[in-house]
């Protein structure tokens, strides 16, 4: 029997949306304000899924302290209150959409996580947007 664990965290940040193989033309009429070239933030709220079986000893699927401290380490301690684009390595060529940030989000988080579990990531840029990425 499978249970998930979800753990809710919190970041926020800074970004441009910008393809520079583009004209500033046809980046303003794709992106809009969010190609605005002194950059915009996001309150990003997440929500990471954890799935797997019940451990007998334990009655957890995942040590929720141990998930806490684990996204506090690999993303809001890079990510909080950084531009996107300029402070971290992860967003230096690749565009700051929420959809690549949830990608890089489970990317760091995947590789730190046991491979026995799913994994999935909600990322809400705003109330009324989020996305999903499970891998």
């Amino acid at each position: 029997m499978k249970v998930s664990v979800i753990r809710k965290a919190h970041f926020n940040a800074a970004h441009r949306l910008h393809n520079p193989a583009w004209s500033e033309e046809k980046n303003q009429e794709v992106f809009g304000v969010c190609n605005n070239p002194h950059y915009h933030g996001h309150n990003y709220n997440l929500e990471v899924k954890v799935t797997g079986e019940i451990d007998p000893e334990t009655g957890y699927v995942i040590d929720t302290k141990k998930l806490a401290a684990l996204i506090r380490s690999e993303i809001e301690d890079k990510f909080d209150h950084r531009n996107l684009n300029l402070d971290t390595i992860e967003f230096k060529e690749l565009n700051p959409t929420a959809e690549h940030i949830a990608i890089v989000i489970w990317e760091k988080l995947r590789a730190k996580i046991d491979s026995r579990f799913e994994l999935g990531i909600r990322l809400f840029e705003t109330e009324r947007n989020y996305v999903e990425y499970n891998g």
